[in-house]
């Protein structure tokens, strides 16, 4: 069990995340109507950009942290710690949360079943709203592209690992991903009210898991007595996860 000093660090780092989050959900309410006229094709490529952007910094700073506090230095077990804290981190961000949003939003196109309901709908119609209603994950869904994106921030880590990376770049990309995703399944007008449902889930999809990968999960791995979290050092505004 965490001890109370981390606990109330962990809540500490989640109140200094959210300056940065808040400001990552604004930039993509902006880009999304900027580009909500945007092809599916299109959205599905940026987000096979943003996403495994995503999974490599996410497993560069997870495997370097445990590299750099954790006695065990073997390569497995970095390949591991990396692995899972990256995809994980990523896929729930990116993909999972995303879509729970837009279901609890109302926003998603239907599925094949409620399409065929409506009698009116066109075979062309039917095909737009299979292709869209989707669980993009990632590392299987496109697993020739994200999980080599693992492996290269693991092997940075393995051999320059490095702890640092600008924060505000990773709260960006993380967003940008998280966006994509929901541009992809979301239908009808953008009002005000969806519009600020949105912004709430691509905070959440953002904030939690990006404190979880940072904070939580190094200090469940990282067992050395007296050894504080990078990321509780106080030097948020110059760099994070």
């Amino acid at each position: 069990m965490m001890a109370a000093g981390k606990l109330k660090q962990v809540f500490l780092e989640l109140k200094a995340h959210s300056p940065f989050t808040l400001f990552g959900a604004l930039t993509g309410i902006v880009l999304m109507y900027l580009f909500r006229n945007t092809s599916h094709q299109t959205l599905y490529r940026l987000f096979y950009v943003f996403h495994p952007t995503h999974v490599v910094l996410s497993a560069m700073v997870t495997a370097s942290l445990f590299r750099l506090h954790e006695k065990t230095k073997g390569f497995i077990t970095i390949l591991l710690v990396g692995y899972i804290g990256s995809i994980g981190t990523a896929t729930l961000s990116d993909s999972i949360l995303p879509l729970f949003g837009e279901e609890i939003l109302g926003a998603v196109i239907p599925t094949e079943s409620a399409v065929h309901s409506h009698e009116s709908a066109t075979g062309l119609e039917q095909e737009h709203h299979q292709e869209h209603h989707q669980w993009h994950i990632g590392f299987i869904e496109e697993w020739y592209i994200v999980n080599p994106a693992a492996l290269l921030g693991i092997f940075i880590a393995y051999f320059l690992p490095r702890s640092k990376v600008p924060h505000a770049f990773h709260i960006l990309i993380s967003t940008w991903a998280s966006l994509a995703h929901i541009m992809m399944n979301t239908q009808g007008s953008l009002t005000i009210v969806l519009t600020i449902g949105i912004f709430i889930v691509l905070f959440i999809a953002v904030w939690l898991p990006c404190c979880f990968s940072d904070i939580v999960f190094p200090m469940l791995l990282i067992k050395t007595e007296g050894q504080n979290c990078v990321f509780c050092s106080g030097e948020h505004h110059e760099h994070k996860h």
